[in-house]
C-alpha cells in the first residue's frame, strides 16, 4: 500500500487560533484557580475536545449559571451580540476565539442591514456560524437559504413585496463555490443588482482543490476529521462525487477493513483535524505497506 497525503490538510488559521487561546486560558486558570468554559464545542473534533477537557476546559451546559471568576471562550464559529452580552452580564470574562473571517462576515452583515439591504445568507440553517451572523443582522431582513431552489423561492417572495429592494448575499465560510454561485444566480433572477460578498474561506477552498488533485492519484481516499464538522463533511461529499471509495474517519479505528486492500490510499483532512489524528491514521495504514 502507498499512502499519499493531500497537499493541504489539517488545522486552518482560525481553528489553530481558537485552540491556542483555549490552552492559554487553561494554563491561566490553573495558576489562578478559576474555571474555563466554552460556549458549545470549541471546534468540531472529538480528539481536540477530549484534550481540552483533560486540561479543565469544560463546555458550558447551564444557561443561567453564575460565571463570576470564570472565563468563557466564544468558539471559532462565533455567537450573536445578544449571547455575548448575556455572558458578560453573568460575570463571565469573555475570550473571543471567533475566527477572524467569521467575524468579518458578522460585521459585514450588520453593516449591510443597517444600510438598508435585504440580506440573503447562504448556508446550513442550524450551523453555529449562521446563527451568529443572524444575530448581527437582527435589525433587518436576513433570510437563510440552503440551496438555489430555496434562494429563488425567497427572492420571489421578497420581489412581490419590494421590487426595488437593495439586496446582498453572504455565505457560510465553508460553503462550496458551486453552491454559492448557484444561490447567487437564483437570487439574481429577481434582483440582478444583487451584491455578492466573497465570504468563502480561502483555507476551505485550498483543501478542496488539494483533495481533487489527490483523487486523480489514488484508488480510495480517507477524510480525517470530526463527523460534526461541516467542512470535513463537504470534503467527503466531493470524494463521493468522484465515485471512488471514500470514508470519513475520526481516528485510526474508523478505517474500514476493506481499505487495507487498496494499492494507493489518499489521506485528506478537514480544517479542524489535528496533526496527531492525521499521523495516527497514516501510521496505521503504513503497517500494510507492500
Amino acid at each position: 500500500m502507498n499512502v499519499i497525503r493531500a497537499g493541504v490538510l489539517g488545522f486552518c488559521m482560525g481553528v489553530r487560533r481558537a485552540i491556542d487561546l483555549a490552552n492559554t486560558e487553561a494554563d491561566r486558570a490553573q495558576e489562578s484557580g478559576g474555571r474555563v468554559y466554552t460556549l458549545g464545542p470549541l471546534i468540531h473534533n472529538p480528539e481536540v475536545l477530549a484534550r481540552l477537557k483533560n486540561k479543565g476546559v469544560l463546555e458550558l451546559v447551564q444557561p443561567s449559571q453564575n460565571l463570576t471568576g470564570s472565563s468563557v471562550i466564544i468558539r471559532a464559529h462565533g455567537v450573536s451580540p445578544r449571547i455575548e452580552k448575556d455572558l458578560s452580564g453573568r460575570g463571565g470574562r469573555i475570550v473571543d476565539a471567533t475566527c477572524p473571517r467569521v467575524k468579518a462576515s458578522q460585521l459585514r452583515a450588520q453593516a449591510l442591514v443597517r444600510a438598508g439591504y435585504r440580506l440573503f445568507l447562504a448556508g446550513e440553517a442550524r450551523h453555529a456560524e449562521i446563527a451568529g451572523i443572524l444575530g448581527y443582522a437582527a435589525d433587518g431582513f436576513c433570510e437563510v437559504v440552503e440551496s438555489a431552489g430555496e434562494a429563488e423561492a425567497e427572492a420571489a417572495k421578497l420581489y412581490e413585496r419590494e421590487k426595488d429592494a437593495k439586496t446582498a448575499l453572504l455565505g457560510q465560510t465553508t460553503i462550496s463555490e458551486e453552491e454559492y454561485r448557484a444561490i447567487g444566480e437564483a437570487v439574481q433572477k429577481y434582483f440582478p443588482a444583487l451584491e455578492i460578498v466573497q465570504t468563502i474561506c480561502a483555507a476551505t477552498k485550498e483543501r478542496r482543490e488539494a483533495l481533487r488533485e489527490l483523487l486523480e492519484q489514488v484508488d480510495a481516499v480517507i477524510i480525517a476529521g470530526g463527523k460534526e464538522s461541516a467542512n470535513t463533511r463537504r470534503l467527503l461529499a466531493i470524494a463521493q462525487e468522484w465515485g471512488k471509495p471514500c470514508v470519513l474517519a475520526e481516528n485510526a479505528a474508523g478505517i474500514p477493513p476493506e481499505f487495507y486492500g487498496f494499492q494507493t490510499i489518499g489521506l485528506c483532512a478537514g480544517a479542524s483535524t489535528p496533526d496527531t489524528v492525521i499521523e495516527e491514521i497514516e501510521q496505521k495504514l503504513n503497517l500494510f505497506q507492500n
